[in-house]
């Protein structure tokens, strides 16, 4: 079983390799798309953070030429650089500044919309189910209706010890 395995993978390899030469290694096998490029997770990165303010490479990596004889003025005395120079030579190495990285963001407006969308589609949504889905409310809210049981319950002499009725003075027709 083990021997069929490694002959399959051995077959399927080379029919792998075989199609790789051929299209020059730009297109996937089976599939007709191109393949995209892989970035290697395992080389430093670049960030800005204002808690680890010193990142692990550098903020450009590719220097132009105006960029390496910048670098070469850097091993020199720093009293000849310009204050151009120096910026542009802490630009190389860092992306913002502490103050750049402190400045707050609009993103609290972004938030503050979306909640708003949502609170206004959910108000459209609970009326639209008050007006279309929802049966009319029942009779027995009404404040005619409510009165009307009050009066029935009195007339009754509900719980006329300790409940509803004790509290009605019958003499007088008022509330004790």
């Amino acid at each position: 079983m083990l021997h069929l395995t490694a002959g399959r993978m051995g077959s399927f390899m080379a029919r792998r390799a075989t199609v790789a030469l051929t299209s020059g290694g730009v297109r996937m096998a089976s599939h007709g798309h191109e393949v995209a490029e892989s970035v290697d997770m395992s080389q430093p990165m670049y960030w800005d953070r204002r808690d680890t303010p010193l990142p692990d490479r550098a903020y450009k990596d590719v220097l132009t030429a105006a960029d390496k004889s910048l670098k070469q003025k850097e091993k020199g005395p720093w009293s000849q650089l310009t204050k151009e120079e120096k910026i542009a030579l802490y630009r190389l190495s860092f992306h913002q500044t502490f103050p750049e990285m402190k400045q707050p963001s609009a993103e609290w407006k972004t938030v503050m919309g979306g909640i708003f969308i949502f609170l206004g589609f959910t108000g459209l949504l609970v009326w639209w189910q008050r007006v279309y889905v929802y049966p009319e409310r029942p009779r027995t809210f009404d404040e005619e209706w409510q009165a009307k049981q009050v009066k029935r319950m009195l007339d009754m002499r509900i719980n006329p010890v300790e409940g509803f009725s004790a509290k009605w003075d019958y003499e007088k027709g008022r509330w004790k």
